[in-house]
């Protein structure tokens, strides 16, 4: 009969860091900021030209625009990138 070694249980996994409150509203602030960069992009391309153009009070509030719907669609679940950058802010945190 082979001598069989005994099994040694596998080390415990790290603990997960608590998803702190500060750390979720970073996630989503950020991708609150990349939606309304992405969507000051798109207001840029429209073409203004014709009946519909709001003219110089269009050309001044078109970035808050752009913020705004940034952070609506953000706090609507946005496009995936806050999980996203919230498990890189834990590795960060962890040290990997």
């Amino acid at each position: 009969m082979p001598d069989i070694a005994p099994v040694t249980p596998a080390a415990p996994p790290p603990a997960m860091p608590r998803v702190d409150a500060r750390n979720a509203a970073t996630a989503r602030n950020f991708e609150a900021v990349f939606l309304g960069q992405m969507t000051q992009l798109m207001l840029e391309s429209v073409d203004r030209e014709g009946g519909f153009g709001g003219g110089h009070g269009e050309d001044m509030f078109r970035g808050v625009l752009a913020e705004k719907l940034g952070t609506e669609m953000a706090k609507r679940g946005g496009i995936g990138l806050a999980p996203a950058v919230l498990d890189q802010i834990l590795k960060l945190q962890q040290g990997r």
